[in-house]
């Protein structure tokens, strides 16, 4: 625990070299059938970092880091920090329009990225990008392919094997205040912005984090497979590595997978979003895993339902928490803990880490008492250092006392949990009366039918706004719009009860699991088809 004590103050390099000299042999990541110990990953780190500072890289460039849930994302990592360089983790399924934005916007020297994924060939894609991006210098790829070569393309292994026990010339004193990050927010009500977060900020979070869930070196984490979101970044990596525990890794969240090495590897802490968990219950139902190695799952990312929440903690994890994660807060700002009471872990995102304060305010900017509805704001180490190259945005997001204006809606208890009510733009003004679709969907998940929810506002010539209603039932169940709107009639005041209910196979959702609202109230206004599975 001494390390999650000084978690803030360390650097990355500080961690890895801690648990590569206390516990050499102990593994950190687990990958496909290969494990890879602290030393390991400490020693590739160095090297990557030499072969890296040769071609020119230094202190303050930035480097792209584009990469599904594997080790060579965690190598890199470490390396860049070693180094003072600022990381740009991208998501690799991001269409190549926004990864051109993404790259260009912040002026990477460098893209670390994978061959092929998914059917893209990314040699193809960024032989096409770099005429169009001057800044970016250098491609350090990942995979198997035989390359065309040239002083500008570089293969992973070739680098690493070329740095291997050679002393790294542009080592520097990793600052904790010094940018770190720049972290792209997911963009799904607008456009993406660049957050800054320091090393501080994120090991904040990290440390407070795995101090909620007590970890150890003994535990083995799993579900953090979007290494690009700050999520991934603190408390999935960093939060790991500062408790010397191991990390099993994966491409992509698919139950099936994610249960059979939850088997495998006698995994104790289980991470995800509700649409990973419910997508677990299923499959466990159909070719049940022994589980009994778990101890605490958090669930995170999305609004969860009581029945989901229930079933989880008696069909998955015994302990089941839920948090409150934002990229501008360098991921978790509010968590639950496993020993708190039952009621709080069902219906609240928890209390707030040490060291972050929580307001909540009305429409004048005035604190509210508790148990009042308002807009979250948030102060703390956690929170980002602003928008990258966007000051305008930066000041709009802050108040005149520097606490960060969340856009949630929540009300704060008498006990100092969060209860979150929804987005303040998703609000539906039906009729002259607001409608908060999070507590519709919490109605609507309540029933025994259905799986997931979704609600949004839809322009209406008479109503102004229309509420309606995208579900996903259980499997097999058998479920009528009068019946949903009759369940949802008994709690809800009238006005709130949705227009119209729409049943699909799957909800748009992004690559870390949020859903997209915006795609589904243009799908649903078009009537056209949701995706299906």
């Amino acid at each position: 625990m001494a390390l999650l004590e000084r978690a803030p103050e360390l650097g990355l390099a500080a961690i890895l070299d801690h648990w590569a000299g206390e516990t050499a042999a102990s593994p950190f990541l687990h990958f496909r059938r290969e494990s890879f110990t602290y030393r390991r990953v400490d020693r590739e780190a160095r090297a990557l970092a030499s072969a890296l500072s040769t071609l020119g890289i230094e202190a303050g460039d930035r480097v792209a880091v584009i990469l599904p849930g594997c080790p060579e994302f965690v190598v890199s990592l470490f390396a860049l920090a070693r180094l003072g360089v600022v990381v740009v983790p991208l998501n690799p399924r991001l269409p190549e329009i926004e990864l051109r934005y993404m790259l260009r916007h912040s002026e990477a020297v460098c893209a670390v990225t994978v061959e092929n994924l998914h059917g893209v060939d990314y040699l193809q894609l960024f032989e096409d990008l770099l005429p169009r991006l001057p800044e970016l210098q250098y491609l350090v790829t990942v995979g198997d392919e035989d390359l065309w070569y040239d002083d500008r393309i570089h293969q992973f292994e070739d680098l690493v094997s070329s740095g291997m026990d050679r002393p790294i010339e542009g080592e520097v004193t990793e600052n904790p205040d010094a940018l770190f990050a720049i972290v792209y927010t997911s963009g799904t009500t607008g456009k993406p912005k660049g957050v800054e977060l320091t090393r501080r900020s994120l090991l904040h979070a990290a440390a407070g984090t795995a101090e909620a869930l007590a970890l150890t070196p003994a535990d083995r984490v799993i579900g953090i497979t979007a290494l690009f979101h700050a999520f991934g970044l603190g408390p999935g990596v960093l939060g790991t590595a500062l408790a010397g525990a191991s990390l099993v890794l994966q491409e992509e969240a698919a139950p099936r997978e994610t249960l059979d090495l939850i088997e495998a590897h006698g995994v104790t802490v289980h991470h995800g979003v509700p649409m990973l968990f419910a997508g677990e219950l299923r499959e466990q139902s159909v070719s049940p895993r022994d589980l009994s190695t778990l101890r605490v799952g958090l669930m995170a990312g999305a609004p969860f339902g009581e029945r989901l929440f229930d079933q989880v903690e008696a069909q998955i994890c015994p302990r089941l928490i839920g948090g409150y994660s934002l990229t501008e807060t360098s991921s978790t700002l509010a968590l639950s803990r496993p020993d708190d009471p039952l009621e709080k872990r069902r219906f609240t995102v928890g209390r707030p880490l040490e060291g972050m304060e929580v307001q909540v305010v009305g429409p004048e900017g005035g604190v509210l008492p508790v148990e009042s509805l308002g807009e979250i704001l948030v102060r703390g180490p956690g929170v980002m250092r602003g928008y990258y190259r966007q000051p305008r945005e930066t000041a709009a997001s802050m108040d005149p006392d520097g606490f960060f204006r969340t856009g949630d809606l929540g009300i704060l208890d008498e006990d100092g949990y969060v209860h979150l009510v929804g987005r303040r733009q998703d609000v539906i003004i039906r009729g002259g009366s607001n409608v908060h679709p999070r507590e519709v969907e919490d109605r609507l998940l309540a029933h025994p039918a259905i799986l997931e929810a979704a609600v949004v506002g839809v322009r209406d010539d008479l109503l102004g706004e229309a509420v309606w209603a995208a579900l996903v039932p259980m499997e097999g169940a058998i479920v009528t719009e009068e019946e949903i709107r009759d369940w949802c009639g008994q709690t809800l005041a009238e006005h709130k009860v949705p227009d119209s209910i729409r049943f699909v196979d799957e909800l748009p959702s992004t690559g870390t699991g949020k859903i997209r609202r915006v795609e589904i109230a243009r799908l649903l206004k078009a009537g056209s088809d949701l995706p299906r599975s």
